[in-house]
């Protein structure tokens, strides 16, 4: 029998090593011109072969149930809902048919160069299409972007995983046999699942949020407050997954709700303050853990041996985010909510994908034919998007006109 304790010395253990392992990046970020975030994933990857740390591997609960809910959440709850507001238009455009359309583009792409089966190239692209909040948001959110170009970054990242989760989730259906592989397309059915899964999420996220907001405004008690969103960030996660609707964009508007419904009538001064300390620690340690575990999950030995599928991926990958934001840039024109043509550049190169893609290709039953190679193409997409362009967002940034001291205002 496995002794308990024993199993909690180790979690505990493993816990402390990589928060230890995680502030000495911290501090090193002081010194060095690397994002942090960024400098966790090469430090993983370079003591993962050496065994310093206890074994640990990434697993989908990990990342979906633990993780994800608190970086959403924590996004949500500083997003200003005027400012999403004026720009929705542009983040559902990118954020739905931009991922619908990447995933096509990036499925074709693998179908004809790889020479996977066309249900499960398609798998690949539900997989690599949406843009991971944990990374986008870890990276940008250290940059002087403009408000009305922030604003759109974050908001697509956040909601275009309801989206991307969706779509992986029919189209797996049609690889494991469970749908006819003749409603590959979006098929009304298709699309009333989705629209049933967001919509559903919504209100699940809505209910949890008002809920909160009124208890919060019942009391003046910060560590109970605090105690309450941290209820609300999981419980509509929990929630949803329950009643089969998106946890992913029950999570966001119950954030939303609550940080601009919620703070505003119900919370003093000291507790919101008291409230985004606490979201800023939780963002932090989970981000720490997040990109330290992806840098020691990468086998770079493993991925040698499908590095032409791997480059391939990369080309998928980042032609289906080409193909999105430029193909759909006119569309934005004539619905006049133009994106500046610079601003494109970066929605394009700074699609960063990471751990939710890897959450999802782990999730893939083992049954699934191809499945190993899907998840070194996987691993090494997200690994060129994190380390090449992670590390050269700064630059392009800078090649574009985006200038340290300007203006969050400016180009609104």
């Amino acid at each position: 029998p496995v002794d308990p304790m024993s199993e909690t010395h180790h979690t505990v253990t493993v816990l402390i090593a990589l928060l230890l392992v995680s502030s000495g990046v911290a501090m090193a970020t002081k010194w060095l011109r690397v994002p942090y975030t960024l400098l966790l994933v090469l430090v993983g990857l370079f003591i993962s072969p050496m065994h310093f740390l206890p074994t640990v591997h990434i697993s989908p609960d990990l990342i979906l149930l633990v993780f994800l809910p608190a970086l959403l959440f924590e996004a949500a709850w500083n997003l200003r809902l005027d400012h999403l507001r004026q720009n929705l238009v542009p983040i559902l455009t990118l954020a739905i048919a931009g991922v619908v359309l990447s995933v096509g583009v990036v499925g074709g792409i693998i179908h004809l160069a790889v020479g996977l089966p066309l249900s499960t190239s398609m798998l690949f692209g539900a997989v690599i299409s949406a843009t991971d909040p944990v990374s986008v948001l870890a990276i940008f959110k250290k940059l002087n972007l403009p408000t009305r170009l922030s604003t759109i970054v974050e908001g697509e990242s956040l909601f275009n995983d309801g989206t991307a989760v969706v779509v992986f989730r029919i189209i797996l259906g049609v690889v494991i046999g469970v749908v006819p592989d003749s409603t590959l397309a979006l098929t009304l059915g298709s699309l009333r699942e989705f629209v049933v899964v967001v919509f559903g999420g919504v209100v699940v996220g809505a209910v949890v949020g008002i809920v909160a907001s009124t208890l919060t405004s019942r009391f003046e008690d910060y560590l109970l407050e605090i105690t309450l969103t941290t209820i609300a960030a999981y419980g509509s996660f929990v929630a949803a997954e329950q009643l089969h609707v998106s946890p992913v964009i029950a999570v966001l508007i119950a954030g939303l709700v609550i940080g601009n419904h919620g703070r505003r009538t119900g919370m003093s001064a000291t507790t919101q303050v008291a409230v985004n300390a606490f979201w800023e620690y939780a963002a932090f340690v989970v981000n720490s853990l997040v990109f330290l575990l992806i840098g020691m999950e990468v086998q770079l030995g493993a991925l040698v041996g499908d590095i032409e599928a791997i480059i391939w991926a990369i080309v998928a990958m980042l032609a289906g985010r080409t193909v999105a934001v430029y193909g759909l840039a006119p569309v934005l024109g004539i619905m006049r909510q133009a994106v500046p043509f610079r601003w494109q550049h970066v929605l394009a190169w700074g699609g960063l994908r990471g751990s939710l893609s890897i959450a999802l290709v782990l999730s893939i039953p083992s049954s699934v034919p191809g499945r190993p190679l899907l998840v070194s193409m996987v691993f090494g997409a997200v690994l060129f998007s994190l380390l090449v362009q992670g590390l050269t967002m700064s630059r392009l940034l800078r090649v574009l006109g985006f200038s340290q001291a300007e203006s969050r205002v400016v180009e609104y």
